[in-house]
């Protein structure tokens, strides 16, 4: 199965996390890794190309940090530009149906801060669910998403068995809708 990791963080160089994250997962055989922040820094994209990347990969991996619940904006100027009309969804649009579609990502909280009655109130997964319903749109299979918490505090240890945890979580996980999370560290 080819996987493609689209990174979206827009200080990648400077993240201990999603830097780690991103030099382990280019060491993985059938893995491309495409940063978007140092591939687009106009915030240009080129839609012909992200299609063809799309299209030539069974695995779509969304790797970033949490922003405000959400992605980070250009990531979110991707999924408007490129996931388009007759590509990804209706008539013609069935570039993505039966991929596999899921998120790695780093948050500033606790695990205990992700849940019901924590801080942050939701858990990851009822955070994450625009991602599930992207995928449900575009005919894919939505896989767990995969998460890191506490990221000012972790050791380089930690983050470490993150890295570890992160290519064990891909090379097992399953799209089952009804899969909680993988919660690595509090």
């Amino acid at each position: 199965m080819k996987t493609l990791i689209i990174v979206a963080h827009p200080h990648l160089q400077s993240s201990r996390i999603n830097r780690f994250w991103t030099e382990t997962m280019k060491q993985q055989k059938d893995t491309t890794v495409h940063e978007l922040y140092d591939t687009y820094p106009d915030h240009n994209i080129d839609v012909a190309h992200e299609q063809q990347l799309l299209d030539s990969h069974d695995r779509i991996i969304f790797q970033y940090p949490l922003y405000w619940y959400s992605t980070p904006p250009l990531l979110k100027q991707w999924f408007d530009e490129v996931l388009a009309y007759g590509w990804a969804f209706g008539p013609g649009g069935e570039h993505l149906k039966g991929k596999e579609i899921g998120i790695a990502i780093s948050t500033a909280g606790t695990a205990a801060s992700y849940q019901p009655g924590g801080y942050n109130l939701f858990t990851i997964r009822d955070i994450a669910k625009p991602m599930e319903a992207l995928a449900n749109y575009v005919s894919a299979h939505y896989l767990p998403p995969f998460a890191l918490h506490n990221a000012h505090h972790l050791t380089d240890e930690q983050i470490a068995s993150s890295g570890a945890a992160y290519v064990k979580h891909l090379a097992s996980v399953q799209h089952v809708q009804s899969s909680e999370p993988i919660v690595i560290l509090n």
